[in-house]
């Protein structure tokens, strides 16, 4: 962290850094720097594209259904990348971010799906020069960016959406809805399991639990490896990181936790009503300074709110899963991934009631939670003037400061202290009262000549 962020963020101390952050930011609305000075419903978005060789190519294919394809940029015009450029020919291309908004004036909204390390300083770039952002999750690498987008989106107005695709889905809505009827009654524990960063027999997703590759391989002709560090501290080239290993390396990701957690704790936010945690614990496979570990286990304990009872919310990657839980039947199945409520009246298993007889004695109600017209549809309709997106950063800010959470109390330096103690979060102040030098895992310090 730098000199001032690596200091205890008080209250005070946070809103005066965000305070001066975004008193710098001249920021004009997106109508108004398109030249449209009003964007209804049947006009088109100019959309700008970064990240687009992963996941992104799969998002601008979603917004192109509609919206004009106006920039695309990436750091690596590989194979995959030109392919995605050969598909939209009129897209200006651009490896680096800041030349394509230099350069092209008429951009109204920005998709951006990089590597989590740079989420945030893209993202911020964006909302300074107006522009409305779609950033995949998880939103930000550390707890402190994801308050200050989630403040600047806010005050300057732009349209947000984070990329956890399965909120928009009927699903979570049908599960909501169950929930608040009193299915199961008052849930006091849920648990997540999910088998990444493993694939069962046919190897991993990404590697954890290494170190650091000592060859230096040469950095491919297509490839700005400057660019791609980014904020980081800069390493050499090895393909280990990029294309796909990124995810799993403290530096560049977020781990298992990061690339999951803003997809399955959503649903279990929204239908018990979830804000902070009090506290976090957490165990682990071992762990070092490179790397997350193979496996994890982090519980989280929320108070209660709104008449329901405090809740206690357990992760597992890396396969681990919660032991057979009294009360599941014989052959049911837990799986590789899912999640699971436990109330005071029975359990939910996905949107499964437990036991069977509860089950089939159960009506559920009619559905009455309006169906979203699709994840990406969201975030064009609050773009021209509609709702806010069901990931807004209001919503998907909080969200992914619980999910990061988790990883500091994985960090290596604390885990010591911390395995004979809960880490305690005080959202408000946003900090840890219990362990002040957890404080330093806020945030991080950039490289130099990055920033928000």
């Amino acid at each position: 962290m730098n000199s001032e962020i690596s200091k205890k963020i008080s209250r005070r101390k946070f809103f005066g850094t965000s305070s001066a952050a975004l008193a710098g930011l001249t920021i004009v609305p997106s109508h108004v720097v398109s030249g449209l000075g009003h964007i209804s419903p049947s006009d088109k978005l100019n959309v700008a594209g970064i990240g687009i060789g992963g996941k992104g190519r799969g998002v601008i294919e979603s917004i192109a259904k509609t919206e004009n394809i106006v920039a695309l940029c990436d750091v690596d015009w590989s194979d995959r990348v030109e392919r995605v450029f050969s598909t939209y020919p009129r897209a200006l291309r651009f490896k680096d971010f800041r030349v394509m908004f230099d350069k092209q004036k008429e951009i109204d909204a920005v998709m951006i799906a990089t590597p989590d390390h740079t989420h945030a300083v893209i993202t911020m770039e964006a909302i300074k020069r107006g522009k409305h952002v779609y950033t995949e999750k998880p939103l930000t690498q550390t707890i402190y960016e994801s308050r200050i987008l989630t403040e600047a989106a806010r005050k300057y107005k732009v349209a947000t959406q984070m990329g956890n695709q399965g909120q928009a889905g009927d699903s979570p809505r049908r599960l909501r809805e169950i929930i608040s009827d009193g299915a199961i009654g008052p849930i006091h524990e849920v648990h997540v399991w999910t088998d990444r960063p493993n694939r069962g027999f046919s190897g991993t997703y990404w590697p954890q639990g290494i170190t650091r590759p000592g060859e230096v391989m040469p950095v491919p002709d297509s490839l700005d490896w400057d660019l791609y560090v980014g904020p980081a501290p800069m390493r050499p080239f090895n393909s280990v990181y990029h294309p796909t290993g990124w995810r799993g390396w403290w530096d560049f990701g977020t781990g298992a936790l990061g690339d999951i957690g803003c997809h399955s704790f959503d649903p279990v936010f929204r239908a018990l009503k979830l804000k902070y945690p009090l506290s976090v614990q957490a165990v682990s496979t071992l762990v070092n300074d490179e790397t997350y570990p193979l496996g994890s286990k982090v519980t989280y304990d929320f108070p209660a709110r709104d008449h329901m009872p405090p809740v206690r919310l357990t992760w597992y990657d890396g396969g681990l899963r919660p032991p057979r839980i009294e009360g599941i039947e014989k052959g049911v199945q837990m799986g590789t991934g899912g999640t699971l409520y436990i109330g005071e009246n029975g359990m939910i298993l996905g949107n499964q009631i437990l036991p069977g007889a509860l089950n089939e004695s159960y009506q559920r109600p009619e559905p009455y939670i309006p169906s979203s017209p699709g994840h990406s549809e969201e975030w064009i309709l609050a773009c021209k003037g509609g709702n806010p997106a069901g990931s807004n950063f209001d919503w998907a800010g909080p969200l992914t400061e619980t999910v990061l959470l988790g990883n500091i109390a994985l960090r290596p330096e604390l885990r010591d202290k911390l395995s004979y103690q809960n880490l305690d979060f005080n959202s408000a102040k946003m900090n840890f009262p219990n362990l002040p030098e957890a404080d330093n895992f806020l945030h991080h310090e950039y490289r130099e000549g990055w920033s928000l």
